[in-house]
């Protein structure tokens, strides 16, 4: 059986506490989703969720505070992770919005999990019912939701791929719809995962003590300075949201698996990365949204991982936030191709990687982060003025997402990242099932959905144009 690992009972760390802060002012959420194809009985889904809550201390946790909203810590609670049943019915218009998509739109990005009582988990099992009256048709979307203070987009995928997992052994015991989940038995041999400490506690050793610091404040001024002298162009709103009022919306884009060949071998021949290629799509669609743009730089921000660099390594399995934007300056003028752009980013991220940018991001939370809501004030309003996330790319690149377990086809596995405070536009990719999933999130009315819409077909447009494909709404 699984059996639960060790409670997780410290205080967040500066990373946790400034997304737990941002969440607070705006919702700041990130969304994991699968189509499963065949039978699926609910109680089967919670005994799976019961069995991950087991495996995972952080998905058996609140967060407390002190009466001033300082000092968070993480503390134990014992409450099942909700999962939510609701009737999908298909819209066969060619323009319509996927069930799972308003769903996200709707609930998911803007509706908060609550972190006084915990889980800081949710689940979505969205059901079509089946037209032939067989099982074995049936259609489901599965979400799972968590605040961004314990999960990253590889954490969520992770996690909705355990779920799956753990389903299957319930599923093969029984196929009795109305069995009570508590009676389907526990997984045999699967161990729980170790409590860890936070992750400024397993930065790599030249990242530590005084000597550390000095390392990483030293690069902290450098990327001040960088931006102080070539004040890059943003995105700049049509309106000014309130902060407190901003929420995220998403437009889903994807490519078939010819256009993700395609792309991959065009990135080979052009010495540049996927990721590259994608930023680089999505600064040629800003810089060309007014008109031509003079000669400069444009800042987009790109999150890195950094599990296999802490000591110990992370595993992908593991439930934390371990992601750090770091941002570029791209050196951008009239006539430049997107393949100039994509070695620009891509070498430049690399170099950044190898110096421990992503670290000094970190440490600069740790620095200057604000300690509580009401304390906040200064520090998002400089996210505003300069912070990575206000163009963005995160990507995880190929997720490993089994097409088929037990009675189930599997596809789609994809992510999404809310906004919160932190930016204006910001994508999320992986490639999963064949496919490359880019999803982009905005804030409405600061970018009205024209425009939004505008800047995604130009993005998806520039990268297909690249590749000699041709351009053209790529829906999910």
């Amino acid at each position: 059986m699984i059996v639960p690992t060790t409670e997780v009972r410290r205080t967040l760390s500066p990373l946790e506490r400034w997304y737990w802060i941002a969440d607070q002012v705006s919702p700041l959420n990130v969304v994991a989703r699968v189509r499963v194809r065949g039978p699926l009985p609910a109680p089967v889904l919670r005994a799976a969720l019961h069995h991950l809550r087991r495996r995972h201390p952080l998905l058996r946790v609140a967060i407390a505070a002190a009466p001033d909203g300082r000092s968070p810590r993480f503390v134990p609670v014992d409450r099942p992770i909700p999962l939510h049943q609701v009737s999908d019915v298909e819209d066969v218009s060619s323009d319509a919005t996927p069930g799972w998509v308003r769903r996200v739109n709707e609930y998911e990005l803007v509706d908060r999990i609550d972190w006084r009582i915990g889980p800081l988990c949710r689940a979505v099992v969205l059901t079509r019912a089946s037209s032939t009256g067989m099982p074995d048709d049936e259609v489901h979307d599965l979400l799972l939701t968590m605040p961004h203070c314990v999960a990253d987009g590889t954490t969520v995928l992770s996690l909705l791929r355990q779920w799956i997992e753990l389903a299957e052994p319930a599923y093969s015991v029984t196929q009795d719809v109305d069995r009570a989940e508590s009676t389907v038995p526990d997984p045999v041999g699967t161990p729980g995962e170790p409590a860890l400490p936070a992750c400024e506690a397993m930065f790599p050793r030249r990242y530590r003590g005084v000597l550390g610091a000095l390392r990483l404040r030293r690069l902290l001024l450098r990327d001040l300075y960088r931006v102080h002298r070539h004040r890059p162009a943003r995105v700049v709103p049509s309106h000014f949201v309130p902060f407190t009022a901003r929420r995220t919306r998403l437009l889903a884009r994807s490519l078939t698996p010819e256009q993700v060949e395609a792309l991959v071998v065009a990135c080979r021949r052009e010495e540049t990365t996927v990721h590259g290629a994608l930023a680089a799509a999505m600064v040629l669609a800003v810089t060309a949204e007014t008109g031509p743009p003079a000669p400069g730089h444009v800042t987009i921000g790109s999150p890195v991982t950094f599990r296999d660099a802490l000591e110990p390594a992370v595993p992908e399995r593991a439930v934390g936030a371990y992601v750090a934007t770091v941002p570029t300056l791209v050196r951008y003028r009239p006539g430049l191709s997107l393949w100039h752009l994509a070695r620009s980013i891509s070498d430049d991220l690399a170099a950044r990687r190898r110096a421990g940018s992503h670290f000094s991001m970190i440490d600069l939370v740790g620095l200057t982060g604000p300690k509580s809501v009401t304390a906040s004030g200064r520090f998002i309003e400089m996210m505003e003025r300069s912070g990575p996330v206000n163009l963005c790319l995160s990507n995880i690149g190929r997720y490993d997402f089994p097409a088929r377990m037990g009675p189930w086809q599997l596809s789609g596995a994809q992510f999404v990242a809310g906004l919160s405070v932190c930016g204006y536009l910001v994508s999320t990719v992986n490639t999963s099932h064949g496919r490359l999933f880019w999803n982009f999130t905005y804030v409405p009315d600061a970018l009205p959905e024209q425009r939004a819409i505008g800047l995604v077909e130009a993005s998806v447009d520039a990268a297909l144009a690249a590749i000699g494909c041709r351009p053209g709404r790529s829906r999910p």
